[in-house]
């Protein structure tokens, strides 16, 4: 039972701190710390009262502790991710100047990014923890949008990905990862579903999404899924038996689907015509060779942008080959300062990832640093012509409406849970 003494202690603390939402963490604290001062001095035989007196006096000033606990639990701002997201930002218009129709293009990408950054912000502002017990709204919501996909999906070069609504049409498979995003970083969480006969069915959420997105069909994205997913889970809090068993079926079960996907598609030509893109010439390999010219051309400081003719004899410059375009035209100095740049990005979002101590937040921060590193990685590799080419856009830099707004709800995100590190309580699983 609490006691009015306390009571009135902790008000006058209470008012000091600026944060709401420390508030209920700092009260357990302090509660804690007066209970055990209170029965040390009950076991000296002083009443109860009196010992709460003391308990009391022991503390100090209750507005000098508030002042000090004001400064330690209060929202964090990362603006040193913050910073970089623009610089990035700013990146991502070089590849659209010296196209044809770039002045259409530089309009609609100021439009996206301001979109992007509204996102970003909306969700940095946001409490992540209110998404937690939504996992099974967000996995029904993700499977529902696929499926609605595979009946009324737009197709492009062979995949459905896009949904048309009045006229705008959306990247729907995008937004059905940030769904199954948030589903699993919530599904982590209760560890409850992963004993017994619950082990099965978390194993069959796993491959439908996957089977799903291999039958739009995207690679890509199953591949995104599948390693945003084991991350997840390896970084969880469920018991280390179980992670060995799920990682290690999913393993073994994703080499049974991919490997006859390999030999029964033009996915075999691809990645063929990746290891000898001399003898598919005039197919598949025409790109890698390509590739391996306008790098060889690039020079130190390269050709520049206006009146490049680059981007019109290579493909998708402005989006999944926005990397050599951009070595192309400026140099292999930009190039490395980019790529210097991406990996501090990315390493900068892996670290928030240990300076939370909220479970939850711990496991959307390293699905989302995933979500960013997988797919820059494979663009980056993918430019330089030492990974097999498939639809990867760079992430924050490729021109694309939906996928901008993805990757800033996902930064999003993250940074909300680095505002919230010092304010969320401890949480084990």
């Amino acid at each position: 039972m609490s006691s009015p003494i306390f009571d009135e202690f902790l008000t006058k603390v209470m008012s000091k701190v600026k944060s709401k939402d420390a508030h209920s963490m700092i009260k357990k604290e302090l509660h804690h710390h007066l209970l055990e001062l209170s029965q040390s001095f009950q076991n000296r035989e002083d009443s109860k009262e009196k010992a709460e007196e003391k308990a009391v006096q022991e503390m100090g000033n209750p507005y000098s502790i508030g002042e000090k606990l004001n400064k330690l639990h209060k929202p964090r701002m990362d603006w040193m991710l913050i910073i970089l997201f623009t610089i990035i930002g700013a990146i991502s218009f070089l590849p659209l100047i010296g196209n044809a129709p770039g002045s259409l293009f530089l309009e609609k990408q100021a439009i996206w990014f301001s979109l992007g950054t509204i996102v970003l912000i909306s969700f940095l502002f946001f409490d992540y923890r209110k998404l937690k017990n939504w996992w099974l709204f967000f996995y029904s919501s993700g499977v529902l949008l696929l499926l609605y996909i595979l009946v009324f999906g737009v197709s492009a070069a062979g995949v459905k990905r896009w949904v048309s609504f009045g006229g705008i049409t959306v990247d729907a498979a995008t937004i059905s990862m940030l769904l199954f995003f948030l589903a699993w970083s919530g599904i982590f969480t209760k560890s409850d579903l992963f004993n017994g006969w619950r082990h099965g069915m978390m194993f069959g959420l796993f491959w439908v999404p996957f089977i799903l997105y291999m039958m739009l069909p995207s690679f890509p994205y199953s591949i995104f899924y599948f390693f945003c997913v084991v991350m997840m889970l390896t970084f969880s809090h469920i018991r280390k038996k179980s992670k060995v068993i799920m990682i290690t079926a999913k393993l073994t079960t994703c080499l049974l689907f991919i490997v006859p996907i390999l030999k029964s598609s033009r996915l075999n030509e691809r990645l063929f015509s990746f290891l000898s893109p001399e003898e598919y010439v005039n197919g598949s390999g025409y790109m890698y060779i390509l590739i391996k010219g306008f790098l060889a051309d690039a020079g130190w400081f390269g050709n520049g942008l206006n009146g490049n003719s680059a981007i019109q004899s290579l493909p998708d410059a402005h989006t999944d080959f926005a990397f050599p375009y951009l070595v192309h035209s400026l140099g292999w100095a930009f190039g490395i300062f980019l790529c210097m740049l991406l990996i501090v990005f990315i390493w900068k979002i892996s670290r928030n990832a240990s300076k939370t101590k909220d479970a939850y937040g711990r496991i959307l921060v390293v699905g989302g640093a995933t979500l960013i590193a997988v797919p820059a990685i494979w663009n980056i590799l993918m430019g330089l012509g030492v990974a097999p080419i498939i639809g990867v856009s760079l992430p924050f830099i490729s021109y694309g409406g939906t996928t901008l707004i993805f990757y800033s709800a996902v930064l999003g995100i993250i940074l909300s849970v680095y505002r919230r590190k010092d304010i969320v309580e401890p949480s084990e699983i």
